[in-house]
């Protein structure tokens, strides 16, 4: 003989699968939530977060005098570096100063974006696309500077006399760079930018004993 279930027995199967259903669709949701899938990954998405880090007072004086300061010291050292390949009798003279324009550069327009999202200014160029010559004030607080006086007497220097000339301005031109990225590394508050300062540190100290190791063999 068949058993007979009540009618709340009969209904209340149907309700228990869908309180299954609608726990199960949940548990997905919060899985998906929390793997990060369904929320934009792309370019601009990743570039939108990277400009509000830096416009949300991550940064201090410091942060913002390094990246002004640094980009018109690279400035000058791409502008020296780029006198090379038609002046310099070295290879590795030019192999070396194609280097130096290749990785500052790139830094330029990082600091730049940086300064740009903090609402600063980003140092003026001349009509060549170069720094403009900075005030006396600060040029004082940017170690290693090459003067206009100097610049002038690169540029009309070829062969080996440019080779030994380059080599000891952009020496000194590094040592100044490294000395103002230190001071980054201890007083920064901004964290890419102390990222950038100690692979300046990294990149130019290596340099400058690669520039000895030259000068030496004039």
């Amino acid at each position: 003989m068949a058993s007979r279930r009540s009618p709340l027995f009969r209904t209340a199967v149907p309700m228990a699968a869908l309180a299954a259903s609608l726990v199960l669709a949940g548990c997905s949701d919060s899985a998906t939530n929390s793997s990060g899938m369904g929320h934009e990954t792309g370019p601009e998405s990743q570039s939108a977060t990277a400009s509000a880090s830096a416009s949300q007072g991550t940064h201090s004086e410091q942060d913002v005098s390094f990246a002004q300061e640094m980009i018109q010291h690279h400035r000058q050292a791409v502008a020296m570096a780029e006198a090379a390949p038609s002046r310099a009798e070295s290879q590795e003279v030019k192999d070396l100063a194609a280097k130096i324009k290749d990785e500052q550069g790139p830094e330029v327009t990082t600091m730049s974006d940086w300064l740009r999202a903090w609402g600063e200014d980003v140092p003026d160029e001349d009509m060549s696309g170069h720094a403009s010559t900075p005030s006396a004030s600060s040029s004082s607080s940017m170690s290693g500077m090459t003067s206009d006086e100097d610049m002038k007497k690169l540029e009309k220097l070829s062969g080996t006399a440019f080779d030994r000339a380059f080599l000891e301005m952009m020496s000194e031109h590094h040592e100044g760079a490294v000395e103002m990225a230190r001071t980054e590394q201890t007083k920064g508050s901004y964290g890419p930018a102390r990222d950038l300062a100690t692979s300046i540190v990294d990149s130019q100290t290596a340099e400058l004993d690669r520039m000895k190791k030259l000068l030496d063999k004039e």
